[in-house]
């Protein structure tokens, strides 16, 4: 895709942060517009802040993590918009635990929206991008999907998974000499709502040394939801792999490439340093 004017792009978590920016974003550039979340009012503020543009935008409730909710919502889009051009799987919610502490129904239910909602959304939008003759892919990973961090063992797992499964449908992609691409995209610090929304357990804020996790995100998050949403475009413009987003993804992914006794010796010695001596 080389460009976004007259296009349909299908967003899911477009109820606020990196997907509400998107949604402007792309409205901006003449992209109609499909719309999901499970936040009624955050998507309906998005849908208003998109309108009068001279775009359609369709919205839907949706919980990515299911699979016959997605792709009767996918069905939805062509039906209303006629086509779909881009999907961004962008849904994402945060959890911070230790592996010991983590309840395993907290672990399912991070796992469903962060992974299996990708999953979700990529095999019920596939079918219908490739219908359409030109279509890309983009899916959420993290900067944790570079690098492990303690108390982040879940969001970990599926931001790697996220990465592993968007690089091999790229290179099948390829092969196969579709006319869809697809993009991974590793977003550093981004001032959002997910920290906020996350569930914290015991266990991590007393490996923070009790810190307010919020606060300490709040402090190292360095871009912009706007400023996210026009490097992810670029990228898919120019139809890169990955997509590094924010000064922080770039350090992190060169520290990913260090030994990982360095790296992993790093972060021990920076999170005792933080803890009350006993």
């Amino acid at each position: 895709m080389k460009g976004f004017g007259g296009r349909v792009a299908a967003i899911t978590g477009a109820g606020s942060g990196i997907g509400r920016a998107l949604a402007r974003e792309l409205a901006g550039r003449g992209c109609h517009l499909a719309l999901c979340d499970i936040d009624d009012v955050g998507l309906a503020e998005t849908v208003t802040l998109c309108e009068g543009l001279g775009v359609k935008v369709t919205s839907q409730r949706v919980d990515v993590a299911d699979r016959t909710a997605v792709e009767a919502w996918a069905e939805a889009v062509v039906a209303d918009h006629g086509r779909v051009n881009l999907v961004v799987n962008n849904a994402g919610v945060a959890l911070g635990a230790t592996v010991e502490a983590m309840a395993v129904s907290d672990l399912e239910w991070l796992m469903s929206v962060n992974f299996w909602g990708v999953v979700n959304g990529t095999k019920a939008f596939l079918p219908h991008l490739e219908a359409a003759g030109e279509g890309h892919v983009v899916n959420l990973s993290s900067v944790f999907g570079l690098v492990s961090v303690p108390c982040q063992s879940a969001y970990n797992a599926a931001k790697f998974a996220v990465r592993g499964f968007t690089d091999a449908l790229r290179m099948e992609l390829e092969i196969t000499g579709s006319p869809v691409s697809c993009t991974t995209v590793h977003p550093g610090g981004i001032k959002t709502n997910i920290a906020r929304n996350a569930r914290i357990d015991p266990s991590a804020t007393a490996l923070a040394g009790g810190r307010d996790t919020v606060v300490e995100f709040d402090k190292i998050a360095m871009t912009s939801p706007e400023r996210a949403a026009r490097v992810i475009l670029t990228g898919v413009e120019r139809n890169r792999r990955r997509v590094l987003v924010g000064p922080d993804a770039k350090v992190i992914d060169l520290a990913s490439r260090l030994p990982a006794g360095l790296v992993q010796q790093v972060m021990v010695r920076s999170v005792k340093r933080r803890m009350p001596r006993q």
